[in-house]
Formats: C-alpha cells, sequence, structure tokens
C-alpha cells in the first residue's frame, strides 16, 4: 500500500474520529439542552400583600429594596391575581390549578369540614411524576396538620411534598418564637425568631444541605406576613415613626373600604415595619439562591394570596363580631376598589413578580391576565409533564405573559365570595373577568335564613354590575344600564361557569 493511500486512510479514520467526537458532543449539549429546560421553581407566596404595598408597585412609603431590585431582574405583573379573595381558597386554587370552590373551600380551612382532600391532584405530585424534588414551608391552611382521633387530613406529604415545614394556621400569638411548626409530622417546638425569617433559614438549610442536588425541585415558602398580628423587629417599625410618613400615609387610599373612626394610626409603623421585614426575609432568601449558583435556572415567582386586610368597622359589621389585632392593618390595594375578601379587583388583585434569567427579559413589565391557578399549567409546561385531562382546571400556561404576549384561556376566570350574605359585608358575591371587563354578580336574599351552604348551592346571581377597566380601573361607573348588551353577552357566560363550579364542589356543610 502506497504512502498516500495509507495517509488517505488515515485521514477518514481521523474525520471518523473527529465526526464522532463532534456527533457525541452533540448529543450530549442536546441532553443539557433537555435537562435545562426542567427549572427549578419557587414560589413566595405572601399573606395579605396589598397590590400598592411594595415600592415597585408605587408604594410612597414602605422601603423594599429587595423586592424592587428582583423586579428589575425579571417581569413585573400589573394585573396578576390570587386565585380567590381570601385565604385558604387562594392557597388551594395554587395547588391544583382548580377555582377552589370546585375543592370545597367556599371559605377557610375547616369551615364547615373543609379541607384539600387527599385526590386533589397538586403542583408538586405532578412535577415529582417529571422527576422533581418538592418542599413547603410556612402556613399551609389547607387542612389540620396536628392528628388525633378526630382530625386525620391529609399533610403536605399527601399532597406531593418530600418535604415540609409547616403550620396549620396564621402564627395566632405573634410571629416572634413561635411555637407550632411541624417538621414533616413531628411537632418542632418553639422556634427562635420571626416566622418569615424562620422559613428563610429552613428553606436555606434545604436548598444547600438536604436536598438531592442530583434533581431539579420545587420549593413553596408561604409567609404568615404582612397577616395579622403584627409584631415587627423595632428596628423596622422604627423606620416608619416619623413627620413624613405621617404626611405621606394621608394620600393612601383603601379600596373605598370603611375604616374604624377611632384613630388607628399609631399602629401604620408596625404594619409598613412588617412589610420591609419581609422584604429582607425574600432578599436572604434569593441571596441563597444565588450563592448556590442556582439563579439562571431557577423561575421564582413572588405573590400574594389576596388584597389587604382592613380593620373590622363595626357599622359595616352591624356589630355582630370585632377583631382589635386588624387594628394594625393598612394595607393597600392602591387604585383598586375592595381589599381582601371583596370579589372588586382590590380584593384579589396581588402583587406578581417572576425571575427566570435568559428566558424572562429583565426589567420588563406584562399588563397580561394572570391568575393564581395558573401556576400549575406554567410549571408543567416548564417540566415537560402534562396536566390531568381528566379533571376540571381553570389554569392556562401563563409564561406568554411573563413576556407581555396574549395567553390563550378558554374560558373567563370567577373570583368568588359567596359564602356570607351580601349584607355581612355589602358587597357582591362574585366577580368575573373577561378581556377588560369586570361582572359583577349578586344572589338573592337569603330571607328564609337558610344554612349558609344550602344557601349558595341553590343560588344563581340575579343582580349585576358592569366595569370596563381599562378606562374606570377603580371601579367607580357601574355601566351595566348604559351597556346592557354586553351584561347580555356576559352573564350567560358567569352563570355558565358558577354552576359549573357549585356543583362540581363538595357538599359539606350542608343540612341533612
Amino acid at each position: 500500500m502506497s504512502f498516500h493511500m495509507r495517509k488517505s486512510k488515515l485521514n477518514i479514520f481521523r474525520l471518523l474520529a473527529v465526526s464522532t467526537v463532534v456527533l457525541l458532543s452533540s448529543c450530549k449539549e442536546k441532553v443539557t439542552k433537555t435537562e435545562e429546560k426542567k427549572p427549578n421553581i419557587i414560589i413566595y407566596l405572601t399573606d395579605d400583600l396589598g397590590y400598592g404595598d411594595l415600592g415597585c408597585y408605587g408604594s410612597p412609603i414602605i422601603k423594599t429594596p429587595e423586592i424592587d431590585k428582583f423586579a428589575s431582574e425579571g417581569v413585573l405583573l400589573t394585573d396578576c391575581h390570587s386565585a380567590g379573595t381570601v385565604c385558604s381558597p387562594s392557597r388551594a386554587g395554587l395547588l391544583t390549578g382548580r377555582n377552589p370552590y370546585r375543592s370545597g373551600f367556599y371559605y377557610i380551612q375547616g369551615a364547615y369540614g373543609a379541607h384539600l382532600k387527599k385526590d386533589e391532584v397538586t403542583i408538586a405530585e405532578l412535577l415529582k411524576s417529571s422527576g422533581y424534588e418538592t418542599a413547603f414551608m410556612g402556613k399551609w391552611h389547607l387542612s389540620r396538620l396536628e392528628k388525633s382521633k378526630k382530625h386525620d387530613e391529609p399533610s403536605p406529604s399527601d399532597q406531593g411534598f418530600d418535604y415540609w415545614f409547616a403550620s396549620t394556621h396564621n402564627a395566632f400569638g405573634g410571629p416572634k418564637n413561635f411555637g407550632k411548626f411541624i417538621r414533616n409530622g413531628e411537632a418542632v417546638g418553639e422556634v427562635d425568631g420571626w416566622y418569615c425569617d424562620v422559613l428563610t433559614e429552613e428553606a436555606t438549610n434545604w436548598i444547600t444541605n438536604i436536598r438531592d442536588k442530583s434533581k431539579p425541585f420545587l420549593l413553596i415558602v408561604s409567609t404568615h406576613e404582612p397577616h395579622t398580628p403584627i409584631a415587627p423587629p423595632e428596628k423596622y417599625s422604627k423606620m416608619y415613626d416619623n413627620a413624613q410618613v405621617d404626611s405621606l400615609e394621608k394620600s393612601i387610599k383603601y379600596g373605598g373600604v370603611a375604616r374604624p373612626e377611632y384613630d388607628i394610626t399609631q399602629n401604620k409603623k408596625e404594619y409598613y415595619g412588617t412589610v420591609t421585614q419581609l422584604d429582607a426575609a425574600f432578599g436572604n432568601l434569593m441571596k441563597t439562591v444565588d450563592n448556590e449558583n442556582l439563579g439562571d435556572n431557577t423561575m421564582v415567582i413572588f405573590t400574594s394570596d389576596n388584597g389587604p386586610e382592613h380593620p373590622v368597622n363595626l357599622e359595616e359589621s352591624k356589630g355582630e363580631w370585632e377583631d382589635p389585632i386588624r387594628d394594625m392593618s393598612f394595607g393597600t390595594p392602591g387604585i383598586y376598589k375592595g381589599m381582601k375578601r371583596y370579589p372588586y379587583e382590590g380584593g384579589h388583585r396581588v402583587p406578581g413578580i417572576v425571575r427566570y434569567p435568559g428566558k424572562i427579559p429583565a426589567g420588563t413589565t406584562s399588563n397580561e391576565f394572570v391568575v393564581g391557578t395558573d401556576f400549575i399549567a406554567t410549571a408543567a409546561k416548564l417540566a415537560n409533564v402534562n396536566t390531568p385531562s381528566d379533571i376540571k382546571m381553570d389554569a392556562v400556561n401563563a409564561f406568554p405573559a411573563f413576556l407581555g404576549k396574549k395567553t390563550e384561556r378558554d374560558k373567563p376566570y370567577l373570583f368568588l365570595f359567596p359564602t356570607h350574605e351580601d349584607t355581612y359585608f355589602r358587597m357582591p358575591h362574585m366577580a368575573m373577568r373577561y378581556n377588560d371587563y369586570s361582572l359583577l354578580g349578586w344572589f338573592p336574599e337569603n330571607k328564609d335564613g337558610s344554612n349558609l351552604i344550602d344557601w349558595m348551592k341553590t343560588s344563581v346571581p340575579e343582580k349585576f354590575a358592569l366595569y370596563d377597566l381599562s378606562t374606570d380601573p377603580e371601579q367607580k361607573h357601574n355601566i351595566a344600564e348604559s351597556q346592557p348588551e354586553v351584561v347580555n353577552k356576559l352573564k350567560p357566560l358567569m352563570l355558565e361557569q358558577w354552576k359549573d363550579i357549585r356543583d362540581e364542589g363538595p357538599d359539606w356543610g350542608r343540612s341533612k
């Protein structure tokens, strides 16, 4: 064989070898890219934080440098909504992607026997099926975690969480040195520190020392703050004990909701300080994420479970009940009408900020409509797992909205609080968003004093109001009479949606 032939064959072998290396590298790169499609997902859920409570959402008073920085690194949502108008329903909707009334959360956990049933499919269970490790930290409020002969309801373990450190309810008695945390089914005892700071420490330890680092993860952190009772460290409340805050406070709006006639302004520094404390706790968690080099492949969602709490006005509640700890409530829905519980926009339009470097452009704003139920569909899409086809869901993939693009929603969303009669809080029982329209509906009066669940389960709205949020975001002008054609178009959609949701919900609490 001539030298030239041997050299030619050698070159062919070299070419094949190089091609093999390139091919293997390409395959490896494709595998890596496939793996990158499964980001870590963190959902940071605050409690009763108002739409207007953060610097990045226009608060003239409250200092939130960490959350503001976070917003500059991702997208700020201006039309983000909790799944419900009050605590437990919102949490159920976030976990299941279903309107919470489908799961029987007509009010908070425990009312009428309500709890998240074991057969509900959660975001944790979905992501686990796609290889994720899952953890939950903080306020659960979907079942009683303390087991007894009388109470044996599903825990986070039963809902897909590998690790959990949680409390059944809020930190009643105060957020400092809370004594009712349960870790993976075992009582922890009193902890040292404030609720949100303890969650940061627990989450940091899980991220750095406990989780399986070969797997992507889902982490949900659910704070007590700024829910009442409110008692931040003095260094935070002192920041707001000055004449400038007193002056600015006069410009704050409270959704048109009546407040006590007696003076509670001395309490405002406590609320404002709590939000700044929460800001610091969130910032510390993000530092952990970045220090662990997780930031680039982690989508973090920051949001709230409903609009801000308001003090009890005894006239508004007809003197039937009072709650002095709510005199600390100075959260604001910004320009929007209503607060916590109210189906008006202020009851469910909440802060929503999402960071996912390289996938979501930094420093952007999106005006697209997003609901807390959508997070499960969004996470499932990123994790390459299908949502159950045999379960009625009210979720859509919101990732296009995070990019400022339209989302495809096949039905409007209902925000509900019909468990109480309208005279109780003098408000509508439901609201339906349809593009920029908000249609409000009231049930007929419960004249015979029926069991409230019986009344709800047999009622449909009979009175309506209509608002165009594009021209009237504060919902000051009811245009139902001037635009009856719009009401006639939307009313059947509301009735259809309501009946479907109402009839699927469990019957607990109904009279026999």
